[in-house]
């Protein structure tokens, strides 16, 4: 018997990718699409789906609209690339279904593992924005997204099935729906020209589209983010650590150094207060794209920086008995921050993926900020091993 199934389903199994190609007779029932004027419109052969797109190689994202009919209205319906094969095990897929509970539509991500293991948990490439939609005309689920694309030929799929206990259950085995795969090579659907724009395209690039905007506006907010807490944990906070160290050791810096150094990190402080409102602006528009490393360090020095910036009203005149701890909490909690700075920036390096050329400016920056430490700490000890030797010292007993 298991022979049997086995040879009846592996034609199915074996079906070959199909690479598609831009058809002039696509079209949907979403005003929103319609209205976004995609690049390019495909009507996918399997599942009486659709799928728009349009390729922006100067952020490289790649903004779709895919169309489909859940089997029932209370069904899924999905789309996702697989970024190292052309079946369905290893997608990163984008599923959307109504709430059991309440009817209000869900859209959440999920790395589908293996035949009937799907598990909900970000990608892995970053989703800049996504929503579904409901149309009323034919009982059609749409799922708009933009995600980063290198461009060139993306394997992506496809799927509709049920949903069981509030989860997507396992989809049929008919071969529409192991047909649904297929290649598109998203270079052709360059926003404002770039690919073929043959008249009677429902989907021809006259126009900018409202998800290159839409992504054009979230990179922007992404990239504000990246900037401000890269010169405030990442460089005014350990250049205003140099002042304090070093500006100190010379007597006619007095005051002045105290004043430098406390304008310095309150700037900081500022800075980063701002990045860090963008930043929970950001996780607000995306809550299934977290990011646990990064989000947590940049609590925890939200967290210090403000204890650090009001112990400033809290310092003890120099003579007073809690001065010296005073000292030591303030300087434990500050090359904290430096240090814990540092490493979110370069984690939101790799989070953001930007120009080889912005990371290596910054690890420049470091190694400059590193060598007039170590030339300063020179100096520091010169200068005081110099006072020592000049000052009467008391003979040994």
């Amino acid at each position: 018997m298991s022979l049997l199934l086995l040879l009846t389903l592996l034609p199915l199994l074996l079906l070959p990718t199909t690479t598609l190609s831009t058809t002039t007779t696509c079209s949907s029932t979403s005003p929103a699409v319609s209205a976004a004027k995609y690049t390019k419109c495909t009507s996918l052969p399997f599942l009486s789906s659709t799928l728009h797109y349009t390729y922006t190689p100067s952020n490289k994202t790649l903004s779709i609209a895919f169309t489909a009919t859940p089997p029932s209205p209370s069904g899924y319906i999905a789309w996702g690339i697989n970024p190292t094969a052309t079946g369905m095990i290893g997608t990163q897929a984008l599923i959307a279904f109504k709430s059991p509970k309440d009817s209000s539509l869900l859209l959440s991500t999920y790395n589908l593992t293996a035949y009937g293991g799907i598990s909900l948990e970000p990608l892995s490439f970053p989703v800049y924005s996504k929503r579904v939609e409901f149309n009323s005309a034919d009982g059609s689920l749409t799922i708009f997204a933009v995600v980063k694309s290198d461009g060139g030929k993306v394997n992506h799929v496809w799927q509709v099935g049920p949903v069981v206990n509030g989860v997507p259950g396992k989809h049929e085995f008919k071969p529409e729906n192991l047909g649904s795969k297929a290649t598109i090579d998203v270079s052709s659907a360059i926003v404002n020209g770039g690919g073929d724009s043959g008249s009677g395209n429902s989907a021809k690039s006259d126009g900018s589209s409202s998800s290159s905007s839409a992504a054009d506006l979230g990179l922007k907010k992404r990239n504000t983010h990246g900037i401000l807490n890269a010169v405030s944990w990442g460089m005014l906070f350990p250049f205003g650590a140099l002042i304090s160290r070093y500006l100190r050791t010379f007597k006619s810096a007095e005051p002045a150094w105290f004043y430098l150094h406390a304008t310095c990190q309150t700037s900081a402080y500022a800075v980063g207060v701002a990045g860090w409102i963008t930043g929970l602006q950001l996780g607000s528009e995306s809550k299934d794209i977290v990011f646990k490393g990064h989000r947590c360090i940049g609590i925890v020095l939200f967290c210090l920086a403000t204890v650090q910036i009001c112990a400033l009203f809290l310092r003890p005149n120099k003579d007073h008995k809690y001065r010296f701890y005073w000292n030591a909490y303030h300087h434990c909690v500050g090359y904290s921050i430096i240090i814990l700075g540092i490493i979110n920036v370069f984690k939101g390096f790799d989070i953001l993926e930007p120009e080889k050329k912005w990371k290596s400016i910054y690890v420049g920056i470091l190694i400059g900020l590193g060598g007039i430490a170590i030339l300063l700490e020179a100096l520091t000890w010169i200068v005081v091993l110099r006072r020592k030797s000049k000052s009467p010292s008391k003979p040994y007993t």
